[in-house]
């Protein structure tokens, strides 16, 4: 199929990205290729067998590995809990290296919490209070501060989000898309389940944990 080389609409992308379940990169190239129709694209990311993420979302992760990564000699430390849904896949060098990558990522990125879900009410309010608190005086309307505020948590939940952050050997991809292309190549669901972050000297640490879909599926 000829590839286009015209700009594609935004949200084209994102129809794809949520239909197919694959990266955002891998979209914008089906989409390119196909001439910006979405089923086309959907096809051609069928083809290469990245359009199964999504599907594979609701499946149980009873498996996986715990990892650890120690940075800047010995000052700071991550361990984590990576899940997948059998002890052969959470063998193979493939997900041992993703499990080796989002440990040193939280370690550089020092996230807060794994998933946006998983922020707290509490953490939720006081932010959202300080973003209409800054809008407000600017003198905006009130329509306008809420579409101020609604952008800024986007912003707010990639800085303190692990799925949502910028990978960070390649700031092209989230962690949550990363994840995403292991599940297209191993034909399995892959989740993050908890990770704990520890600095020497630093006044506290970070404990995070998410349920896993299963489990949230079934209350």
């Amino acid at each position: 199929m000829t590839t286009v080389t015209g700009k594609i609409d935004a949200k084209l992308v994102k129809d794809l990205r949520e239909k197919s379940g694959a990266p955002m990169g891998e979209c914008l190239k089906a989409l390119q290729e196909a001439g910006g129709d979405i089923e086309a694209a959907f096809v051609v990311l069928r083809k290469r067998g990245m359009a199964s993420a999504q599907k594979k979302a609701s499946r149980a992760t009873n498996e996986g590995a715990v990892g650890a990564y120690i940075h800047a000699g010995g000052k700071i430390g991550v361990m984590v809990e990576l899940n997948c849904e059998s002890d052969f896949v959470a063998r193979t060098g493939d997900f041992q290296e993703l499990l080796k990558d989002i440990a040193m990522h939280i370690a550089a990125s020092d996230p807060r919490y794994v998933k946006p879900e998983d922020v707290t009410a509490q953490d939720l309010e006081r932010e959202k209070d300080i973003y209409r608190a800054q809008a407000a005086a600017t003198g905006k309307p009130a329509a306008v501060i809420e579409k101020i505020v609604e952008g800024k948590m986007a912003k707010f939940y990639e800085e303190v989000c692990l799925l949502e952050q910028p990978f960070i050997k390649d700031q092209a991809v989230s962690v949550k898309e990363l994840i995403a292309q292991k599940v297209a190549k191993l034909g399995e669901n892959i989740t993050v389940r908890r990770f704990a972050r520890f600095k020497v000297g630093a006044p506290d640490w970070t404990v995070a944990q998410t349920r896993p879909v299963e489990a949230a599926a079934a209350e």
